[in-house]
C-alpha cells in the first residue's frame, strides 16, 4: 500500500427523486435535493462521488416525468447526478418499480457507471458492470463494486423483473472482492441494503436477509462499506475492521469521507453533512420547464370532501381509527370487491383539505404501490391482527407506541388499519394474545374452514413488516394501476366524499 495518499468520498443514497429543493406536499422550498448537494461538491482528482440507489421513486417530479418522459430531452435524475459529477452508483430496490425499460433509459442517461454485481441482465440492454478499478490522480488504486438487496425478488411485480435476475448479494460481493482485491489499494462496496445487527452492541435486529451488511463485513474484508435502504443516519461505524456508513433519505444529508493510507494501514474518517440552501444553476435552469409542468399538474383539482381531515396524530389514529385509512381501504375494496381490506399510513401525521388536488394525493400516499388480492383464512387474519396489536405497549397503564415500531427506525407504516371487520384488542394481555374479538361488520363470526379475500398493497402482500401470514397467502390478482391513481379515481367519482365507516375497532387497556 502506498504511503500517505488520500481518497475523499462524497456518498448519497436513497435520495428518492429529490432533484429540486422543493417540498411538493407543502409547496414550499426545502434544502433537501441533489441539485443543492451538487452546488457544494468540490471535486478533484482524488475524490469519488458515489450513490447507493433508490433514486427513481419518491417525488411527484419523478412520478410525472416517468409518465411523460417523451416530452423532455433529458432525464431529471441523471441530470442531477451528472451535475454532481457522480462516478459510480448501484441500483436500489425501488429503482425496479417501473420495469426494465425505465432502468435502461436511466442508465443510458447517466455519465456515471452502474455497479451491480448481483443483477444479471437477461434483456441485454442495461449498462451494468460488476466491478471497477479507478486510479486516482495521486496514484492510489480504488477497487469498487455494488450490490442490491435480493428482496427485490420478494417485493417486485414479476413483470418488472422479468428481464433481470437479482442474486444473493453476499455471494456476489465476495466474488467481486476476490476479483479486485489484489489489483487495488482500497476496496469499496456500495450496498443498497442495511444492517441486521446493532453496530454498537452486535445485537441481532432482524432474522431476515433483507439487510445483510453486517454479514458482509463479518465474512469479507472490504475496507469501506457504503450502506443504505434503511434510511438510518449513521456517519461511521466499524464492523470487523470494515469502515461503514449510512446517510439518511431524501438528500437531506450526505456522507463526506476522508481516507488516508500510511505504513500503519488505512485511516478513515467521515461525517454527515446537512444539505445547504444553494442549488447548482445549470441543471436547475435546464429542467425548469419540467418543474413548472409538475407544479401545474399537482394543482389540478380532482374532487372534494364534505369535511376536511385534520392531520392525524399517529397514536391517536391507531387507537381510534383513521378517516384517511378508511378512504384508502374503501378505494381498495371498491376496486377489488374483496371481503376485507388493510392499509397503512406513512410516518408523518397527514390529512386532506376539503378541496382535493393531485398534490394532496401525492402527499398522503407517496408510494408507487399497486394493489393485491390474496386468499386468507380466519387464522391468517388473526395472526396479522396480533402483529397490528403489537404496535402498542402500556406505560403506567396508558398505551404508547412500542419500541419495536420506533427503533432502530420509525415504522408507523407497519401499523395496519382493517376494513370489513369489527375487531377488539386487549392491551393488558401478552403480545400475541391480544385479539379478543374478530367479526364481520354484520356481526357474523368468521369460519374456521372458509377462505376469504383480503386486498392490500403489494408491499404488505409480500409479508413485509412482520406479516408473514399474509406473505404466505395465495395471490389471486393484482392491479396494474398504482394506488395514487386509484385514489384519484375514487375521490373524483364520489365527490363530495363524506366520512366512510367501513370498520369498527375497540382497544381495551
Amino acid at each position: 500500500m502506498s504511503n500517505n495518499k488520500t481518497l475523499d468520498i462524497i456518498y448519497t443514497s436513497d435520495t428518492h427523486g429529490h432533484v429540486y429543493p422543493i417540498d411538493y406536499a407543502g409547496n414550499r422550498p426545502c434544502n433537501a435535493s441533489l441539485l443543492n448537494i451538487a452546488s457544494e461538491i468540490k471535486k478533484d482528482g482524488n475524490t469519488l462521488i458515489l450513490d447507493g440507489g433508490d433514486s427513481l421513486q419518491g417525488t411527484p417530479l419523478t412520478q410525472y416525468y416517468l409518465s411523460n418522459a417523451d416530452k423532455y430531452d433529458y432525464h431529471p435524475i441523471a441530470e442531477a447526478f451528472n451535475a454532481m459529477g457522480l462516478d459510480f452508483f448501484t441500483l436500489g430496490n425501488h429503482d425496479f418499480n417501473f420495469g426494465y425499460e425505465v432502468i435502461r433509459d436511466y442508465l443510458n442517461a447517466m455519465k456515471a457507471k452502474c455497479l451491480c454485481a448481483n443483477v444479471e441482465d437477461l434483456g441485454g440492454e442495461l449498462k451494468l458492470s460488476k466491478t471497477a478499478i479507478v486510479t486516482l490522480e495521486n496514484g492510489l488504486r480504488i477497487g469498487l463494486s455494488g450490490v442490491v438487496t435480493d428482496w427485490v425478488n420478494v417485493w417486485e411485480q414479476a413483470d418488472n423483473i422479468a428481464k433481470t435476475k437479482v442474486t444473493d448479494p453476499v455471494i456476489a460481493a465476495k466474488k467481486a472482492l476476490d476479483e479486485i482485491k489484489d489489483k487495488c489499494d482500497i476496496t469499496v462496496l456500495i450496498y443498497h441494503g442495511g444492517l441486521e445487527e446493532n453496530p454498537a452492541t452486535g445485537q441481532k435486529m432482524s432474522d431476515t436477509t433483507e439487510n445483510v451488511g453486517c454479514k458482509i463485513a463479518h465474512e469479507q474484508d472490504w475496507d469501506i462499506l457504503l450502506t443504505g435502504h434503511q434510511h438510518i443516519a449513521n456517519e461511521k461505524f466499524v464492523i470487523d475492521n470494515t469502515f461503514a456508513v449510512q446517510p439518511p433519505a431524501k438528500a437531506e444529508k450526505y456522507i463526506s469521507m476522508h481516507a488516508e493510507t500510511s505504513d500503519d494501514g488505512l485511516l478513515v474518517t467521515s461525517k454527515l453533512v446537512s444539505t445547504g440552501d444553494v442549488h447548482e444553476e445549470t441543471a436547475y435552469n435546464k429542467m425548469l420547464q419540467l418543474e413548472e409542468d409538475v407544479q401545474r399538474w399537482l394543482d389540478i383539482p380532482i374532487g372534494s370532501l364534505k369535511d376536511p381531515i385534520d392531520p392525524e396524530e399517529k397514536l391517536y389514529a391507531a387507537l381510534h381509527g383513521s378517516r384517511l385509512a378508511a378512504i384508502f381501504n374503501q378505494t381498495q375494496l371498491e376496486w377489488s370487491g374483496a371481503d376485507f381490506s388493510c392499509t397503512s399510513l406513512g410516518n408523518d401525521p397527514l390529512g386532506l383539505k376539503k378541496e382535493v388536488t393531485i398534490r394532496d394525493i401525492c402527499a398522503v400516499y407517496p408510494f408507487s404501490n399497486t394493489v393485491f388480492v390474496v386468499e386468507v383464512t380466519k387464522k391468517t387474519i388473526k395472526e396479522s391482527l396480533e402483529r397490528v396489536a403489537s404496535y402498542f405497549t402500556l406505560v403506567d397503564g396508558n398505551p404508547q407506541v412500542s419500541k419495536e415500531f420506533l427503533e432502530p427506525k420509525i415504522e408507523h407504516y407497519n401499523y395496519d388499519y382493517y376494513a370489513g371487520l369489527d375487531y377488539e384488542f386487549d392491551l393488558t394481555r401478552p403480545v400475541g394474545e391480544r385479539v379478543v374479538k374478530m367479526l364481520r361488520l354484520d356481526g357474523t363470526e368468521l369460519s374456521d374452514t372458509d377462505t376469504y379475500t383480503l386486498v392490500t398493497s403489494n408491499y404488505r402482500a409480500t409479508g413485509t413488516g412482520g406479516y408473514k401470514a399474509i406473505g404466505n397467502s395465495r395471490v389471486i390478482r393484482n392491479s396494474t394501476e398504482e394506488m395514487p391513481d386509484l385514489l384519484q379515481e375514487f375521490i373524483q367519482k364520489n365527490s363530495p366524499l363524506g366520512d366512510i365507516v367501513n370498520s369498527r375497532i375497540r382497544i381495551v387497556y
